[in-house]
C-alpha cells in the first residue's frame, strides 16, 4: 500500500514531506487514506461516467468557505484525486451513532442549515428525476437486470414530480449524498465531507435522504426538524422531507446498480439495490406519503 501511495502522492505540493504514514478509512466508491494531517481521496474505478469531478472541486472549495467541510488543499478534475485537511477528534457517524450520541440528529441538521444558507452557489443542479434518466440510460448499456417493477415505480412517482413543481422549493447549496459516514462529530458540531453528488436543490432532500440512511424514528426526525427550523417547521417542508425519504431510494436503487455493473466489490450491490426499491414501495405506500403529497398537492 506505501509504495502505491508514493507514487500517487509524487507531485501534489499538499503532501510534501510526506513521511510514509498511511490508514487506510472507510468508503463506498473511492478509497481514502489519511496521511498525517490531511486526506487522501483517490477515486473509484468507473466514478468518471456519472461524477462531474470539476464540480465536485468547486463545491468543496465552497463548502469549505461555508464553514461546514475541512479545508482542501489538493483537486486535480483530470484524476479526480483530492487532498483535503484533517479534523481530530471526531467521530465519522453510522447509523448506531445518530442513535446513540445525544444531539446528533440536531447537530447534523444545524450544519445542513449552515450550508443552505451560506449562500454558496455550485456549479451543478441536483435533479432527481433527470438523475433517474440519466442512470437509467447509463444502465441500459450494461448487463445488470433492474428491479421487478422499476419502471412502474417510476411511473407512479410522476404524481409525485407534478406535486413538488407545483410549489417548487427555491434552490439552494446541498449536499444531496447525507450518507452517515459524511459526517464528522466533534459532540458540539458536525463537519460534513464528500461532495460528488453535491448541487443546487430543494434542501428537505438533505434532511429527507439523511433520516433514510441513518434510519431514524419518529423521535429522531422530529428533533432534525425542530432544530434545522427552530422548532417551527412548515407543513410544506415537513410533507417535502417525507417524499424524498422514498424518492432517495428510487435514486439510490439505480446508483447502487452501477456499482454492482462496475465489480465494485465494497459491498453487496445487488441486495442494496434491491432493499432499497423494497424500502420505496413500502414508503410510498404509507399513509403519511399519500398524506404528504396531499399537502403540497393544496388539499
Amino acid at each position: 500500500m506505501q509504495d502505491d501511495i508514493a507514487q500517487l502522492v509524487a507531485g501534489i505540493p499538499a503532501l510534501a514531506g510526506w513521511q510514509g504514514g498511511a490508514e487506510r478509512l472507510g468508503g463506498l466508491t473511492n478509497r481514502v487514506y489519511r496521511l498525517d494531517e490531511v486526506i487522501l481521496r483517490v477515486p473509484g474505478e468507473g466514478t468518471g461516467e456519472y461524477i462531474d469531478r470539476q464540480a465536485e472541486a468547486v463545491a468543496a472549495h465552497a463548502a469549505a468557505a461555508a464553514g461546514v467541510s475541512p479545508a482542501v488543499l489538493h483537486a486535480d478534475a483530470a484524476s479526480g484525486i483530492m487532498v483535503t485537511r484533517y479534523i481530530p477528534d471526531t467521530v465519522t457517524m453510522t447509523p448506531e451513532t445518530f442513535r446513540t450520541r445525544p444531539g446528533a440528529p440536531a447537530r447534523a441538521a444545524l450544519a445542513l442549515r449552515q450550508l443552505h444558507r451560506s449562500g454558496a452557489v455550485f456549479p451543478t443542479r441536483f435533479d432527481l428525476f433527470a438523475m433517474i434518466d440519466d442512470y437509467l440510460a447509463l444502465l441500459a448499456g450494461k448487463d445488470v437486470a433492474l428491479p421487478k417493477g422499476y419502471h412502474d415505480v417510476v411511473a407512479e412517482a410522476g404524481t409525485v414530480r407534478r406535486a413538488l413543481a407545483r410549489a417548487p422549493a427555491p434552490l439552494v447549496a446541498c449536499h444531496c449524498d447525507p450518507l452517515c459516514e459524511n459526517f464528522l462529530d466533534t459532540g458540539t458540531r458536525m463537519w460534513i465531507v464528500d461532495w460528488e453528488y453535491s448541487g443546487m436543490n430543494d434542501p428537505m432532500w438533505d434532511l429527507g435522504d439523511l433520516s433514510v440512511e441513518a434510519g431514524f424514528d419518529a423521535a429522531q426526525d422530529a428533533a432534525m426538524l425542530a432544530a434545522y427550523f427552530d422548532g417551527k417547521t412548515p407543513p410544506d417542508a415537513a410533507a417535502r422531507m417525507v417524499i424524498y425519504k422514498a424518492m432517495c431510494d428510487l435514486l439510490w436503487t439505480l446508483w447502487g446498480l452501477i456499482q454492482l455493473a462496475n465489480g465494485n466489490p465494497a459491498d453487496d450491490f445487488r441486495a442494496y439495490a434491491d432493499g432499497r426499491f423494497a424500502r420505496c414501495r413500502a414508503l410510498m405506500a404509507t399513509p403519511g406519503f399519500a398524506a404528504s403529497l396531499a399537502v403540497l398537492a393544496g388539499r
